[in-house]
């Protein structure tokens, strides 16, 4: 591998795999953030990033923490990536392929907890206070207009940053979108919330980078 490549690949985004992904996974999974990804010869394009065919790349990549290690690196189609997609997809492939993400030369494990975030339901119009309330469950506190404790869990509505291309299919009823943003401890407790509400507000349930979320156990790292 050129030097210019390895250097792509420390500057990122680049999800940094501890095996070579199976195509066919490799395409499943970009579809759960763009369901109209498509390969394009050994690379996958979504929204307007490119995700290139994964390469064998040397351990120092990632300081030494995988003794074997596949790079994928992500790059806009255009001048700048819409909201972050670049980045996001490099680190939720990386989530949920196991691997650790680089991004400008820093090298994170999407899968620690310290990183914050959690699950969220998008919806194309913001639900009424009430209609949230009925569908929370436990003892349900109101701190603010929008934002509900439930059962140990924190619930906060607010409007979603930009479109993101797994919540397309709400676009067609919606210029802006809402999410409804879940924070916890429990990550399976929050995914379970989650597809509950996307499936009593006719939403969509997301993971922290935007990948469609079909189970509470995919917000879990694999085993």
């Amino acid at each position: 591998m050129g030097w210019l490549a390895k250097r792509r690949l420390r500057t990122g985004p680049t999800a940094a795999l501890p095996a070579k992904p199976d195509r066919a996974e490799l395409l499943r999974v970009v579809r759960l953030a763009d369901p109209d990804a498509r390969e394009d010869g050994g690379d996958i394009v979504a929204a307007d990033v490119r995700v290139y065919a994964p390469v064998e790349a040397e351990p120092e990549l990632v300081g030494g923490e995988l003794e074997k290690l596949w790079a994928c690196r992500v790059a806009a189609e255009g001048p700048l990536p819409f909201d972050y997609f670049d980045r996001y997809l490099a680190e939720g492939l990386a989530f949920r392929l196991g691997g650790l993400a680089v991004c400008r030369g820093e090298v994170t494990d999407p899968s620690d907890d310290g990183q914050g975030g959690g699950p969220a339901v998008v919806l194309p119009a913001r639900p009424a206070a009430e209609e949230l309330l009925e569908l929370l469950e436990g003892e349900v506190e109101q701190e603010e207009e929008f934002v509900f404790n439930a059962g140990g869990i924190r619930v906060l509505v607010v409007p979603e940053k930009g479109q993101p291309p797994a919540a397309k299919e709400l676009l067609p009823f919606a210029s802006e979108l809402t999410a409804i943003e879940l924070r916890g401890d429990d990550q399976a407790k929050l995914g379970a919330l989650a597809l509950s509400l996307a499936e009593s507000l006719n939403g969509l349930a997301v993971d922290r980078w935007r990948f469609r979320v079909d189970s509470a156990e995919d917000l879990l790292p694999p085993a």
